[in-house]
């Protein structure tokens, strides 16, 4: 009998090309479930789409003298190539920055304020007194508290991955903008509840029926969950991004990109079903509890996968629908594999370390690349590329 099966894959930031590491890692393993799913006979939907907002777009802006929008379309259109030149079957990529999307988060915050999982903090933010403004997390940098990184972003340390709650928790925080020093100031946004939602269904879900699940992604999870949750800012100071759905005190305040990139797995299957006709389509997928949802991701995704997203769409219950209690399908699973490194090093678009997809294909057929790819799939390690094991593999 046919399921509904349906592959969301992360979404890439539209601030740079695409390179082999985020092919292997979420792409292309998404495309052969998504195909052997097709051959199968069940109805497929493969969404995923441009993560339009948020720092890394508002930094390259800057680096290269354009508007926000100007980088998001020049990038969201390169993907849009190598996707259709590589074979990656997407039933449809989309956006962030689509007014579809819009709606469908600001729907989203509603009903999680309406559910009570929404909750105002006034917090201390880094502020720039040298730009007159609240910094987003990624133009701070300092010393990670947990392990000494001097490198650490506002909001994660990329050495070992912590993740934290506030830049103010780096120790000598800076611009890094102009490397000038930075003050706290106060400023108030709105918390996801994540130890109400623990508490209520999270927890249980998360040790509940997950051994088809890899083991590095349901152990993270869980022990993530079971050291405690703190509640998690989803607005920030910042205007280029989602406004806030609330009528006072929020002007010059955009939804978290952490928060609302995620939402895009349901919006893109709305969007998708309106493109076919067919508006109730999505619901095969979302609230149907026979259909599969998988999240196709790299290892540093988890926690926004496994964690905080099924606790959004656990508080948003009754979203759409006119049973108060009904809640949108939780992941199946989350097959999240590890990192693809080059030549023994870590990839890397700042040294310009990593073969560039596009390039690749103006010089090679696609097959012998998604052949390559697919053999040295980083599922359970970390792998490597090496121009001699592509040549290898291929002769």
């Amino acid at each position: 009998m046919s399921e509904f099966v349906l592959v969301s894959i992360a979404w890439p930031y539209a601030n740079s090309d695409i390179h082999q590491g985020n092919v292997t890692g979420s792409h292309l393993p998404g495309d052969i479930y998504a195909r052997y799913h097709r051959l199968r006979g069940d109805h497929v939907l493969m969404v995923s789409g441009s993560d339009s907002h948020g720092t890394p777009v508002t930094v390259k802006a800057e680096e290269l003298g354009l508007s926000n929008l100007e980088v998001y379309e020049h990038y969201h259109s390169r993907f849009l190539d190598l996707f259709r030149r590589l074979g990656i079957s997407y039933d449809l990529f989309t956006a962030t920055h689509t007014e579809n999307h819009f709606r469908v988060s600001q729907d989203l915050f509603t009903q999680l304020l309406k559910n009570g999982f929404l909750y105002r903090k006034v917090t201390p933010q880094m502020y720039s007194p040298e730009a007159g403004k609240f910094l987003p997390d990624r133009y701070v940098e300092g010393t990670c508290p947990n392990c000494g990184y001097t490198g650490a972003r506002g909001d994660q340390c990329d050495n070992c991955n912590t993740l934290f709650e506030s830049a103010a928790q780096l120790i000598n925080p800076r611009s890094k903008r102009d490397n000038s020093s930075l003050v706290l100031r106060d400023t108030e946004h709105y918390f996801l509840d994540l130890p109400a939602i623990a508490d209520e269904s999270l927890s249980a879900w998360i040790h509940d029926d997950k051994e088809h699940w890899r083991s590095q992604v349901i152990n993270f999870a869980r022990n993530f969950i079971d050291q405690g949750l703190i509640g998690r800012a989803v607005t920030r100071d910042m205007d280029w991004g989602i406004p806030v759905p609330v009528t006072e005190g929020f002007d010059g305040k955009v939804l978290y990109v952490w928060f609302e990139a995620v939402i895009g797995y349901l919006s893109a299957a709305i969007e998708w079903a309106n493109n076919q006709g067919d508006p109730e389509a999505w619901r095969n997928w979302w609230y149907n509890p026979a259909a599969r949802t998988l999240y196709f991701i790299g290892k540093d995704n988890v926690p926004f996968h496994a964690v905080f997203w099924p606790a959004q769409l656990l508080g948003s219950r009754g979203l759409y629908s006119e049973d108060p209690a009904a809640t949108l399908n939780l992941p199946y699973d989350i097959p999240a594999n590890e990192f693809m490194n080059m030549e023994g090093q870590k990839i890397s678009g700042s040294r310009n370390w990593g073969v560039w997809m596009l390039d690749a294909l103006d010089r090679y057929d696609p097959d012998p690349l998604r052949y390559y790819l697919t053999t040295n799939m980083p599922e359970t390690r970390d792998s490597d590329w090496s121009w001699a094991g592509f040549i290898e593999r291929n002769n």
